[in-house]
């Protein structure tokens, strides 16, 4: 392969922003209901959206405690643990009809197959997974809370649970996560690396219900629709402006209002309560002081990852998430860690990216670009920022690639979306490069702590990454000056 620097594809693509939730559920009608509902439905969030309507429908002026508790009971949702902080589901009503019951039973239910399908896990529109079950129950405490801002059993039911499980072994891996069959009408979701304790999708659903479940808490209690809460979360449609301009409960936020409302010492906590919680309810005697110090300190050892993972790197979309091509021949793997990071802007594709589907056609398209037209063997950079809140996978953490000329093997390159001569990507996804995926090279081993930022420009004759954004990254921690390759 040409270890050359990356020109963008010569061609521009407009496309069009994706059609809001409320149009694309409902577009699909009264499907669900229908004796084919299985079959007609994927495992979108808005599909589940959209069941969630069927059962407020079913019930009209249900409030939404009923409307979860009901989900709750087609999905199986109500062993001993949950009824501790929740009501017991089975009181909650009539049945469903049986082909909105199988469906939510389908949707709902987790399990993680022994041929590595995740099953109980949709696509939400900002293009990640996220597991319903933490969702629901977190939304459901919330609701139930009878203090503002304070909500019984919210960690334990949306992630403190499953990280006792995970935590406590430290020779398991943290957070698999995978790709799903078909992104416009997904079905199988299927996971990349031998499954985890603990995947991405279930820290994703936990992250949003301690998010959700916080926010309803703190509400005057006003009636309230299940489906226009999850529409409102997962379904706003950025303007140009990006995250700049985006309300601050949206789930293209989920990681930072996280980090707002969670310390780890407090999660921490929780998980040693919940297997606390869990002895006690299954006739176990009560853990000795010896065995809870072992326990906490297995639990913050562990944690680490968990902060690092979901807490200080940035949500990265993986190649097979946005429909990448295969390498073609044999990737060069890096020597890790590195020492420098190189900014590019793409040029062409020259406007913002603004939606998880245009993003991932402007990758597909950069990729087809340099494979076809310049020969090379895959997308040239490491990395790319969009502007709706995502980092996306080019050649990764560890194939060396086709970025800056001279210099491929000694840094990553990271390309945002757009022309940037005259104007700044957005304040959000330049922190998400600058603050968030810089933190989380160093904080892996991949990137030395004293790296170098560069431009493009700098050793390579260009113009990239346009003169906008190579004023602004002067300005950057790690900013530095390197002669230009001759």
């Amino acid at each position: 392969m040409r270890d050359k620097q990356q020109s963008a594809p010569s061609r521009s693509y407009d496309l069009r922003m994706e059609n809001s939730c409320w149009k694309l559920i409902l577009a699909f009608g009264v499907l669900l209901v229908s004796t084919h509902a299985e079959a007609s439905f994927s495992r979108r969030m808005e599909d589940f959206i959209k069941a969630v309507q069927q059962v407020e429908d079913e019930d009209p002026g249900s409030e939404p405690v009923a409307v979860l508790k009901r989900l709750r009971r087609a999905a199986g949702l109500n062993d001993a643990f949950i009824q501790h902080f929740l009501a017991n589901a089975n009181s909650s009503g009539p049945e469903l009809n049986a082909n909105l019951s199988d469906y939510i039973s389908k949707v709902v239910h987790h399990r993680v197959t022994e041929d590595g399908k995740e099953e109980g896990v949709v696509l939400t529109p900002d293009g990640t997974t996220v597991a319903l079950r933490q969702l629901l129950l977190g939304i459901e405490a919330g609701l139930l809370s009878k203090h503002q801002g304070r909500v019984r059993g919210l960690y334990q039911l949306t992630l403190a649970r499953d990280l006792s499980l995970s935590l406590r072994s430290l020779s398991q891996r943290l957070g698999s996560d995978g790709c799903w069959d078909n992104i416009t009408s997904p079905q199988v979701f299927t996971l990349s690396d031998s499954p985890s304790l603990l995947t991405t999708a279930q820290v994703n659903g936990g992250m949003d219900g301690v998010v959700l479940g916080m926010e309803v808490s703190a509400k005057p209690r006003r009636p309230l629709k299940l489906s226009s809460l999850l529409t409102e979360y997962y379904c706003h449609q950025l303007d140009s402006r990006g995250l700049d301009a985006a309300p601050r409960l949206i789930s293209r936020r989920r990681r930072e209002n996280f980090k707002t409302l969670v310390v780890p010492p407090v999660l921490v906590r929780h998980v040693v309560k919940s297997e606390e919680l869990q002895q006690r309810l299954t006739g176990r005697s009560e853990m000795e002081a010896k065995k809870k110090r072992q326990l906490t300190a297995a639990v913050k050892e562990g944690m680490k990852e968990f902060v690092h993972m979901y807490m200080e790197c940035p949500p990265i979309i993986p190649r097979c998430m946005w429909d990448a091509k295969p390498y073609k021949g044999t990737p060069t793997i890096l020597s890790l860690p590195l020492s420098f990071l190189f900014i590019h802007h793409t040029a062409t594709p020259s406007q913002p990216c603004l939606t998880f589907e245009q993003c991932s056609a402007d990758m597909r398209s950069m990729q087809r670009f340099h494979q076809e037209d310049r020969g090379w063997d895959d997308i040239g950079y490491s990395f790319v920022a969009g502007s709706d809140g995502n980092i996306y996978e080019g050649r990764g953490w560890h194939w060396q690639g086709a970025h800056t000329y001279g210099h491929n093997s000694k840094g990553f390159g990271v390309s945002f979306i757009g022309d940037y001569s005259f104007r700044l990507p957005s304040q959000h996804s330049m922190g998400l490069v600058r603050d968030q995926l810089a933190s989380c090279a160093v904080g892996s081993g991949r990137l030395v702590a004293d790296f170098t930022l560069q431009g493009h420009r700098q050793v390579v004759d260009t113009s990239c990454p346009g003169d906008a954004l190579y004023a602004e990254i002067k300005t950057w921690a790690h900013f530095g000056e390197v002669k230009k390759q001759e």
